[in-house]
C-alpha cells in the first residue's frame, strides 16, 4: 500500500479545533459523564446499541442519544442469540433446550467502545454492549462474554494474551440474485479485476476511492489499520490490525466488517467475508497472531531470559495441535467454510507447525525473541472474531495446563499429506461436542447452544438443490 495511505487522515465529518483527548480514540470514554460530553460535542442525535450474535452480526436497538444517557434499561430476547444465519431456530436435543421463560437479556453498554457511525447522514453513534441476565450474571453463551471468560482463565494464571488478526475479503460486483455466481468488480481502469495480483500496488489502486473511504470511516471510529494489501484472488484484499487486547481486537474486527461493507456499498460494490465466494479463486482467511505476556514481569512468556524458546511456547503449540481440529467449527462455521479447507485452495488442511512455513496450520513468523508469537492460519474470514479468538486461545490454554508437547516442526510443504481436519460441518460439530477439555474451558451452555445452531444451519443447507446436482445428476442418474 502506498505510504501516504498509512498517514493519519482527517475525519470524513471534518476536523474541529481542540477536541478533548477522550474523544479521539475508540476506548477513550470511561464513564457516563464523559459519554454525555462525547455525544454533545459531536451533536449526536441517535445511538446504535449493538452486540454480536453467534454469527457476528450486529444485533441491538437504536434510540435518541438523550434517552441513552438517561440510564434507560435495554434488553433483547435471549432467542436472538440462538438464531441460525438464515433466521431459523434449532430444535431441542443433544443437551440444548430453550429457557422455559425465554426471558429478556439486559444490554450493558461498554462505554469505551463509543464511536461515530461515519456513513450515516445524520450524526449517529454506536456502542458495543455486553449481555447479562436480569440478576446481573453474565450470559455465558454469547460471543463477547465467552471471549472474556477465556481471558479470565488466563488472568488466573497471571497471563495476558496479545493478538493481531489479519482479515481477508473480496470485493465483488453487486449480485442481487443469489442463483448467479459472484463475479469480480470493475476497477477504475474500467476492466474486471483479474487474479494473481498478490501484493500488487496497482491492484490496490484500482479501488483507490473505496479504500480512501475505508480509511476515513475507520479513523472516525478510532479503528487502527496497520497495513492493507491486495491478495491473490481477483478483487481480494487483506487488512492487518495492530496487536493488542483480544476483546479490543475482536471489537475492531466486528466493526471493520460493518465499515468495509458500508464503504463498498457506497461505491456500488459488495464486500464479502465468505470463506470461498468464487469458484476457482482462493479462499479468505482470518489469520490470528498470538503471544502471551506475564503480567508481573511484563515479558513474553514464549521466550526465556536468554532469548530461547520457552517450554510454555511449545506447550501452547501442542495444545493447538491437539485441540484446534476439535474446535474447527468455531473457525470454519458454515458449509461454505469447508470449500476453502481443501488441498487445492492454498489453505492449511493440517495441524502441523513450522518456522515461517505458510503451508502449516500454525506458523511461527520470523521475529526478535521478544516478539515471538504463533500464527493460527486455519480460521476463515467468515468466523465470528470473538469466537475464533476464544477458541484459539482456549486450545493454547489447554496445552499450557496439560503441558502438551507438540510434534517436531515441519521444514517442508505440509499440505501434500492426508487432510488432518474435519471435512464437513457435521463432523466438526461432533468433534467439538466430544472434546471434554474444550467444554471445560468454554462451558456446557455455549457448547450446546452453538452445536445446535450449526446442526440447524446444516439442515437448512440440505434443503437447497445446487447447480452441481442439476448439471451432473439431472440427466445421468
Amino acid at each position: 500500500m502506498p505510504s501516504d495511505k498509512k498517514e493519519a487522515r482527517p475525519s470524513s465529518r471534518g476536523g474541529r479545533a481542540r477536541t478533548p483527548a477522550f474523544v479521539k480514540n475508540l476506548r477513550g470514554v470511561k464513564n457516563w459523564k464523559e459519554a454525555g460530553a462525547w455525544l454533545d460535542w459531536r451533536s449526536i442525535e441517535d445511538i446504535e446499541c449493538i452486540t454480536p450474535d453467534q454469527a457476528g452480526i450486529a444485533r441491538g436497538k437504536m434510540m435518541p442519544s438523550k434517552k441513552f444517557t438517561s440510564n434507560t434499561s435495554l434488553a433483547l430476547p435471549s432467542a436472538v442469540f440462538m438464531t441460525t444465519i438464515s433466521g431459523g431456530y434449532p430444535e431441542d436435543g443433544n443437551g440444548f433446550s430453550y429457557p422455559e421463560d425465554d426471558g429478556d437479556l439486559k444490554l450493558l453498554p461498554d462505554l469505551g467502545t463509543l464511536s461515530e457511525v461515519p456513513w450515516e447522514t445524520d450524526p449517529t453513534a454506536q456502542v458495543i454492549c455486553d449481555l447479562v441476565h436480569q440478576d446481573g450474571r453474565d450470559v455465558e453463551f454469547t460471543p463477547r462474554n465467552l471471549l472474556k471468560k477465556v481471558l479470565r482463565a488466563y488472568a488466573d494464571k497471571g497471563l495476558k494474551p496479545v493478538v493481531a488478526p489479519e482479515i481477508e475479503f473480496y470485493l465483488v460486483r453487486k449480485n442481487p440474485d443469489p442463483d448467479y455466481p459472484l463475479t469480480p468488480p470493475v476497477g477504475r481502469s474500467g476492466r474486471p479485476i483479474g487474479g494473481g495480483a498478490g501484493y500488487s500496488i496497482a491492484g490496490v489502486n484500482e479501488f483507490d476511492e473505496l479504500i480512501d473511504d475505508i480509511y476515513h470511516f475507520s479513523e472516525a471510529q478510532g479503528l487502527e489499520i496497520d497495513t492493507l494489501i491486495h491478495e491473490e484472488g481477483a478483487g481480494q484484499l487483506e487488512i492487518n490490525l495492530r496487536h493488542g487486547h483480544p476483546v479490543e481486537l475482536a471489537d475492531q474486527v466486528f466493526m471493520f466488517k460493518r465499515t468495509i461493507r458500508e464503504a463498498a456499498l457506497k461505491h456500488e460494490t459488495y464486500a464479502t467475508f465468505m470463506a470461498k465466494p468464487m469458484q476457482g479463486q482462493p479462499g479468505s482467511a482470518m489469520h490470528i497472531h498470538q503471544s502471551l505476556i506475564h503480567v508481573k514481569s511484563g515479558r513474553n512468556l514464549f521466550t526465556n531470559e536468554d532469548g530461547s524458546e520457552s517450554a510454555e511456547f511449545l506447550h501452547f503449540i501442542g495444545g493447538m495441535q491437539k485441540h484446534v481440529p476439535n474446535a474447527l467449527v468455531m473457525f470454519a462455521p458454515y458449509v461454505n467454510s469447508y470449500r476453502r479447507l481443501t488441498q487445492a485452495a492454498s489453505a492449511p488442511v493440517n495441524n502441523k507447525w513450522g518456522y515461517d512455513n505458510r503451508t502449516t496450520a500454525f506458523r511461527v513468523p520470523r521475529s526478535d525473541p521478544a516478539a515471538r508469537r504463533v500464527e493460527n492460519r486455519i480460521p476463515s474470514s467468515d468466523a465470528n472474531p470473538y469466537l475464533a479468538l476464544a477458541a484459539s486461545l482456549a486450545c493454547g490454554l489447554i496445552g499450557l495446563n496439560k503441558k502438551i508437547k507438540p510434534d517436531a516442526p515441519i521444514l517442508t510443504t505440509a499440505n501434500e499429506d492426508e487432510i488432518d481436519l474435519p471435512r464437513g460441518l457435521l463432523e466438526a460439530v461432533d468433534l467439538f461436542e466430544a472434546d471434554e477439555d474444550l467444554r471445560a474451558v468454554l462451558g456446557d451452555s455455549f457448547v450446546a447452544t452453538y452445536a445446535a445452531i450449526k446442526r440447524a444451519e446444516f439442515e437448512t443447507f440440505m434443503e437447497v438443490i445446487s447447480p452441481w446436482e442439476r448439471e451432473f445428476l439431472l440427466l445421468n442418474v
